[in-house]
C-alpha cells in the first residue's frame, strides 16, 4: 500500500513515499545487505562537530536480539511489530573523550531519518516508536550509563492493512496522511506571519 504525500510542489520521491505503516508482511525478510545499507545510511548522517552519537541495537527476525527488542515494546506496538523483518533500537551516546556530547538526541534523530529514508529507497517501510521500555533495553543489552535508548524502529516489507485485524487499526492504516499547511509551518517577519 502506498500513501505518497500530497505536497504543494514536487519533492524528492524518497521523501514523498516515506510514511509509517503498521501493516507489515510477516512472510518477507530484510536481507543482510539491506541491513548493512540501512546502517550505512544512518552512519553517514550529519552530527554536531562530527560527534556521531547514534548507535543501533539490531534484531533480525528469528534471532534472540529480535525477541529481546520485541519484548521491550509496549503491548500496542508488539501487536503489529512482530511482523517486522528487522527491529532496531536507536541509542544516543551522551559522552565521549571530551565530555558531554552536545545535541546527541538531535544527532540520533538525523541518523534515524537517514535509516528510514534508506528503507524507502530499498522498497521497505519503517515505523519509529516511542512506546518501549528504555530501562528494559538497557538491562537486556547491558548498555553503559552514557548509552541512552531513545527510539525503536520496525523495518519490513509493506503488508495489506487487513493483517492488523482490528477494524480501528485497519482504518487508521488506510487514513489519509495530513500535515499542517505551510502557512502554519514556516514564518517570516514574526511568529505566525506565513513565509509562504
Amino acid at each position: 500500500m502506498r500513501k505518497p504525500a500530497v505536497t504543494s510542489i514536487p519533492i524528492a520521491s524518497v521523501l514523498a513515499e516515506r510514511w509509517s505503516p503498521r501493516a507489515l508482511d510477516a512472510s518477507s525478510s530484510v536481507s543482510p545487505d539491506q541491513v548493512r545499507a540501512l546502517l550505512e545510511a544512518a552512519r553517514w548522517a550529519p552530527s554536531f562537530g562530527n560527534t556521531q552519537p547514534a548507535r543501533y541495537l539490531v534484531g533480525v527476525r528469528g534471532t534472540p536480539s529480535f525477541d529481546a527488542i520485541l519484548a521491550t515494546l509496549n503491548s500496542g506496538n508488539r501487536a503489529w511489530a512482530h511482523r517486522a523483518g528487522l527491529l532496531l533500537i536507536g541509542v544516543m551516546v551522551t559522552t565521549n573523550e571530551k565530555g558531554p556530547v552536545p545535541y546527541a538526541e538531535y544527532g540520533l534523530g538525523l541518523a534515524s531519518e537517514n535509516l528510514v529514508l534508506q528503507a524507502v529507497e530499498l522498497g521497505l517501510v519503517a515505523h519509529q516508536m516511542a512506546g518501549f521500555s528504555a530501562a528494559e533495553v538497557s538491562a537486556a543489552f547491558s548498555l553503559p550509563e552514557d548509552a541512552v535508548p531513545k527510539v525503536a524502529i520496525a523495518v519490513g516489507a509493506p503488508g495489506h492493512p487487513d493483517v492488523l485485524e482490528e477494524e480501528w487499526r485497519i482504518e487508521r492504516e488506510k487514513a489519509e496522511r495530513v500535515r499542517v499547511p505551510l502557512a502554519e509551518f514556516a514564518f517570516t517577519d514574526g511568529w505566525g506571519k506565513p513565509a509562504l
